[in-house]
């Protein structure tokens, strides 16, 4: 259902502006997540919970950013948290002899290179996505554990952890600022340019891309090329927070990072969906971790709200895709 709302403006014409119910659903339920979380936690709404709460989302936003570009495009990335891993472990390795900036640079290429790879096989050997990003998730995690020895690795430099993990600019979290700044420029992409026309042409149709002249496989190798550069990126800014490269890092962001996309209304059948809807995502289910941590509950829990809300989004994919059809 979709309601109009008519607006006169003085010596212009009548324009309108459609607004759907369904978009106004998710925005409301943040705000009574939040208000029970208040109610229960009166320190839910102090600055040094929503300061935590920015650090908190963080790494799951910027991975649900490359999530959403795979899925957009009419795919899905199963390798990211593998990927997050494998970055990490080489990057912190690679800092002891190329310093700070050279092990940073190290963990975005090699994202980048994983999400390459993957691109590649899926785009020119026509390949399933999930198949190929499951295959790549049980390399990369291998590499990553022979590595590290299967052990973390907690000798990183002090600067770094500093810097990046508990640094604030104008009172607020560096990393923060890291997430804002991958926000805008997925949504600069995605919203600005051809990139991104091209990205939402194939996700709704990729034979009759292909037919208008698009190169399908190139942009399809590029949008997993970025995928895996957010992987990276997701690396640079926990492993500083956590002050450790894991061998097996954040192992539910995969999940949480599918979960997010299609909660904020990204189709799973691609061709649809914006960053907007994907931080709401994010924010749902940093909102819970947020709510259950200060209320002291088992982290067996926050893995039974995950998963609800994983079926949750399931099911209103399904029902998006009803009402459009």
């Amino acid at each position: 259902m979709t309601i109009s709302i008519s607006s006169q403006g003085k010596g212009s014409s009548m324009s309108k502006m459609r607004v759907n119910p369904g978009d106004l659903v998710l925005p409301l339920f943040i705000v009574v997540l939040a208000t029970i979380a208040g109610v229960l936690q009166p320190r839910f709404f102090s600055v040094d919970n929503f300061l935590n709460l920015s650090r908190q989302l963080v790494p799951l936003l910027i991975i649900s950013l490359g999530q959403a570009l795979a899925i957009i495009r009419g795919g899905l990335d199963l390798s990211v948290a593998s990927v997050l891993s494998l970055a990490g472990v080489v990057g912190v390795i690679a800092m002891k002899t190329l310093g700070v900036p050279g092990g940073i640079a190290v963990m975005l290429l090699v994202g980048a290179a994983a999400g390459t790879v993957s691109g590649f096989i899926i785009a020119y050997l026509r390949t399933t996505p999930l198949v190929v990003t499951l295959g790549m998730m049980s390399i990369a995690q291998a590499f990553a554990l022979i590595i590290a020895g299967g052990v973390p690795i907690y000798d990183i430099p002090q600067s770094y952890g500093d810097l990046i993990g508990f640094a604030d600019v104008a009172g607020v979290p560096l990393m923060t600022w890291i997430a804002i700044a991958a926000f805008l420029s997925v949504w600069f992409l995605l919203s600005r340019t051809v990139f991104g026309r091209y990205v939402y042409a194939i996700g709704s149709n990729a034979s009759a891309a292909a037919k208008s002249g698009l190169n399908v496989p190139f942009y399809t190798m590029l949008v997993y090329t970025l995928s895996g550069l957010c992987a990276g990126l997701g690396a640079v800014v926990l492993t500083a927070w956590v002050g450790s490269a894991q061998p097996v890092a954040a192992p539910n962001i995969t999940l949480e990072s599918l979960a997010a996309v299609v909660l904020g209304g990204v189709a799973l059948t691609g061709g649809s969906g914006s960053v907007w809807q994907v931080f709401l995502g994010v924010l749902v289910l940093t909102l819970l971790s947020n709510m259950m941590n200060m209320l002291g509950l088992s982290a067996y829990f926050q893995t039974l709200a995950v998963g609800v809300v994983i079926i949750v989004a399931v099911v209103l994919d399904r029902f998006r895709r009803v009402q459009k059809d």
